[in-house]
C-alpha cells in the first residue's frame, strides 16, 4: 500500500501547511477515548454554519410558504449528500495533509488549476452576498437601519474575525457554537408558537416525483440543494481539520471522530433547515399565504399570525446570529483558497476585504437600483449559483478521496465510493435540468 504524504514530504513538493497560523495549534490528548473524542468536535460546526445561512432562510421560507412541508425531502436529501461529502473533506485533509484547493493544484495543471479558482472565487462571493444581505435585513428589523446603511455596516465586521482569530481558533470554535445553539433555541420557540402539523412533517420528508416535474417547485428546490451542500464549506472542512495536532499512527482515529463530529453538526444544521421550512409551511401556507418569499414579509406577519408579538424579534435576532456566524466562515474559506490554488498569501483583514467588497457593491447597487423589495430574488439566485458551481468541487473531492496514491490505505473503500460518485451524479443531473429549463424558459 502506498502511505499518504507525510506533512514534511507535502513542505518538500512545495505546498505550505493549510490555514499555516492556526495548522496543528489543537493538542490531541494521546490517551483516553472521550478526551480524544472532544479534541475533534469543532471544525464540524464551523462547517455546519455554511448549511443554516441567509441564503437557506430565503430558499427555505419560500418553499415552506408556497408548498407546505414538501420540499423536506430536498432538505433532508440534501443535508445526507452534505454529511457525505464533508466527511470525504475530513478525510482528505487528515489523511493527505492537503486541503481540497492544494490538492488541485497538485494534481491539475495551471490552466484548470485557475479556472477552478476562479469557479471557487464566484462561489464564495455569492455566499457573502447571501450573508451581507442577511446581515443587512436583520439589522433593518431590529433597528429600523435602512438596507442600504446595513449592506455598508457589513463591510466592517471583518473586525470580528480579527479579534476571534487572535484569541485562538478553539475559541473561534466555541463562538460559532454558541451562536448555533442561539439560532436553534430561536427557533425551538418559534415551532412551539407556530404548532406544526407533525403528520404532514412527515409525509414531507418522503420524496415526490412533483418536485422535478414542477418547474417553480423545482426552481426552488436546486436552490435549497445550492444553500446546503456549500462548495467553498468542501475546500473549508479538508483544511480547519488540520488545526489538530495528530501525531505517529493516529490518522485512523483522527478521520473516525472526525466523521462523528461532522455528522453530528450536520445533523443538528439539518433539524435547522427543517425548522425553517417548517415554520414558513405552519405560519403561512395553512394560513393560505403562500406568496411569502422574502424574510421581511415572513418577519412582519410571524407575531400577528402566531398570536405573539416576540415572534418576529426572535426571528430577526437568530437572522443576525446566522449572518455572523457565516460571516466567520466564509472568511476562512476565502483564505484557503486563495492559498490554496494561487499559493498567494495576503494579510488576513485586506482577504477579507476584498471578497466583502464583492459582495457589498453588487448588493448595494441591486438595492439602490431595483429598490429593496430585491434582495429576496438576489438571495435564492446566489444559492442557485452556489448550486452551479458545486460538480467542480465535488467531482474533484470524489476523485481525490478514491485516489490511493494520494490517500494510500486511507481512500475511500468501494461502498463510499459508489455512494460519492452517485451523488456527484444526481447533482450534475440536477444543474443539467436547471439549465435547460432556464434556456426554455
Amino acid at each position: 500500500m502506498t502511505p499518504p504524504p507525510t506533512s514534511d514530504a507535502i513542505q518538500h513538493h512545495g505546498f505550505g501547511r493549510s490555514l499555516s497560523e492556526s495548522h496543528g495549534t489543537v493538542a490531541v490528548p494521546r490517551r483516553g477515548f472521550w478526551r480524544r473524542a472532544m479534541a475533534f468536535v469543532g471544525p464540524g460546526y464551523l462547517v455546519a454554519v455554511g448549511y443554516m445561512d441567509p441564503g437557506n432562510w430565503a430558499t427555505d421560507l419560500a418553499g415552506g410558504s408556497a408548498f407546505g412541508y414538501t420540499l423536506l425531502s430536498v432538505v433532508l436529501l440534501s443535508s445526507l449528500m452534505a454529511i457525505l461529502l464533508q466527511t470525504l473533506s475530513a478525510r482528505l485533509g487528515i489523511a493527505a495533509g492537503l486541503d481540497l484547493a492544494q490538492a488541485c493544484r497538485k494534481r491539475y495543471g495551471r490552466p484548470v488549476t485557475i479556472g477552478l479558482w476562479l469557479l471557487c472565487e464566484l462561489a464564495i462571493i455569492a455566499c457573502d452576498l447571501a450573508e451581507v444581505l442577511g446581515t443587512a435585513i436583520a439589522l433593518n428589523l431590529l433597528f429600523g437601519l435602512p438596507l442600504l446603511a446595513g449592506v455598508l455596516i457589513t463591510a466592517f465586521d471583518v473586525m470580528l474575525l480579527l479579534a476571534l482569530q487572535h484569541f485562538g481558533f478553539r475559541k473561534l470554535e466555541a463562538f460559532v457554537a454558541t451562536l448555533l445553539f442561539v439560532i436553534a433555541g430561536c427557533f425551538i420557540y418559534e415551532l412551539w408558537l407556530a404548532r406544526p402539523d407533525w403528520a404532514g412533517i412527515a409525509a414531507g420528508f418522503v420524496p415526490t416525483s412533483r418536485i422535478v416535474t414542477n418547474p417553480a417547485m423545482l426552481y426552488i428546490a436546486i436552490g435549497i440543494l445550492g444553500a446546503t451542500v456549500m462548495p467553498h464549506n468542501l475546500y473549508l472542512h479538508s483544511s480547519v481539520v488540520q488545526t489538530r495536532r495528530i501525531e505517529g499512527e493516529g490518522k485512523r482515529s483522527a478521520i473516525a471522530f472526525a466523521t462523528a463530529d461532522t455528522v453530528v453538526a450536520l445533523g443538528f444544521a439539518l433539524l435547522i433547515n427543517a425548522a425553517i421550512l417548517i415554520l414558513a409551511a405552519a405560519a403561512f401556507h395553512t394560513a393560505g399565504r403562500t406568496d411569502v418569499a422574502d424574510i421581511e414579509q415572513a418577519h412582519r406577519l410571524l407575531s400577528p399570525l402566531l398570536g405573539a408579538g416576540a415572534a418576529s424579534v426572535v426571528f430577526a435576532l437568530a437572522l443576525l446570529a446566522s449572518g455572523q456566524n457565516s460571516t466567520i466562515t466564509g472568511t476562512l474559506a476565502g483564505q484557503i483558497v486563495m492559498e490554496g490554488f494561487l499559493d498567494i498569501r495576503l494579510p488576513a483583514w485586506l482577504r477579507r476585504m476584498i471578497t466583502r467588497s464583492l459582495a457589498v457593491v453588487p448588493a448595494a447597487l441591486v438595492i439602490g437600483l431595483a429598490g429593496e423589495g430585491a434582495t429576496t430574488n438576489l438571495l435564492v439566485l446566489s444559492q442557485v449559483i452556489l448550486s452551479l458551481q458545486l460538480p467542480f468541487a465535488v467531482i474533484p473531492l470524489v476523485a481525490f478521496t478514491s485516489d490511493r496514491k494520494l490517500m494510500g490505505d486511507f481512500a475511500s473503500p468501494l461502498g463510499l465510493r459508489i455512494a460519492a460518485w452517485g451523488v456527484a451524479a444526481a447533482i450534475v443531473a440536477l444543474n443539467v435540468t436547471l439549465l435547460v429549463r432556464i434556456a426554455m424558459g
